[in-house]
């Protein structure tokens, strides 16, 4: 297939996606939650690592053993937001997830069934949230000590464990395997029906750009040309904040469909030709 063939499946499922988002706004509550829950705990743990160790560093500035060892503890405590920032976006989109599921079979749902849902799986979501932490740490010490070559080493293994890992909310999901065995059951789905979801993934790419410009910047010059230019900042602000939760919970939508045709399963509005088309054997 060829490679703007493959874009325009990309776009149609990205507009299948954004029907079904608009048909069920409540799912856009998700990445709302998850944001928020973002914010809170990147202030507060970088607040409270400020209060606790700011006047140590400029303490210890010439000391270089007492140096190492708070670079030990800085990379403890990015360590564990690292973990946390995982944990958050994790457990809200296996509740989106899930929800996407139930509607694709035809059911309805509810944003609290989802995270309900998601309670359950909490146990899963962790172990993984550990293992991508540390995979995070790995290729950030491989990007900060090895120069311009470590920046593209990380950036070769960052984009081949983003596809290895394509399925594993899903499989966090559904599946009883632990954090090692749902990344070698998501390579092993892409190694069987490697397609082309990273055409999709531009796609969602390009409805976020076009909503920001076509939408968004123009609501922001409008409003603060007639009312006031703070309130167009804002205005700008909030539809552009709308544009990324709508196109992160579509995102979630296709992830659900696709995850649902590779195992035969109903997948709503999503037309098997069109999701054969996209995971195409190798």
């Amino acid at each position: 297939m060829r490679f703007f063939e493959r874009l325009s499946n990309g776009w149609r499922l990205g507009k299948i996606s954004l029907l079904t988002i608009r048909e069920n706004p409540s799912l856009i509550v998700f990445p709302f939650i998850s944001g928020i829950s973002l914010i809170l705990v990147t202030l507060s743990f970088f607040g409270s690592g400020y209060l606790a160790f700011g006047e140590e560093i400029l303490a210890i500035a010439d000391d270089e053993i007492a140096a190492n060892s708070l670079d030990a503890i800085l990379y403890v405590m990015v360590f564990l937001f690292y973990l946390l920032n995982y944990f958050i976006i994790v457990f809200f989109n296996v509740g989106l997830v899930h929800c996407a599921r139930r509607i694709l079979e035809g059911h309805e749902t509810t944003v609290r069934e989802g995270i309900n849902y998601a309670t359950t799986r909490v146990g899963s979501i962790l172990s993984w949230a550990i293992l991508a932490a540390t995979v995070g740490m790995i290729l950030k010490a491989i990007q900060e000590n090895s120069g311009t070559f470590g920046q593209i080493i990380s950036g070769i293994i960052g984009m081949v464990w983003g596809i290895a890992t394509f399925f594993v909310v899903p499989i966090i999901a559904y599946e009883d395997v632990n954090p090692i065995e749902a990344v070698k059951r998501s390579g092993q789905i892409m190694k069987d029906k490697w397609g082309e979801s990273i055409g999709a993934n531009f796609s969602f790419g390009l409805f976020s750009l076009l909503g920001t410009l076509l939408v968004a910047l123009p609501a922001g010059f409008l409003i603060g040309a007639i009312i006031h230019p703070v309130a167009g900042v804002v205005t700008g602000v909030m539809i552009f904040i709308l544009i990324q939760m709508s196109v992160s919970a579509a995102n979630m939508v296709f992830l659900a469909a696709a995850y649902q045709h590779v195992n035969d399963q109903p997948t709503g509005y999503f037309e098997s030709d069109i999701l054969d088309d996209v995971f195409v054997r190798k």
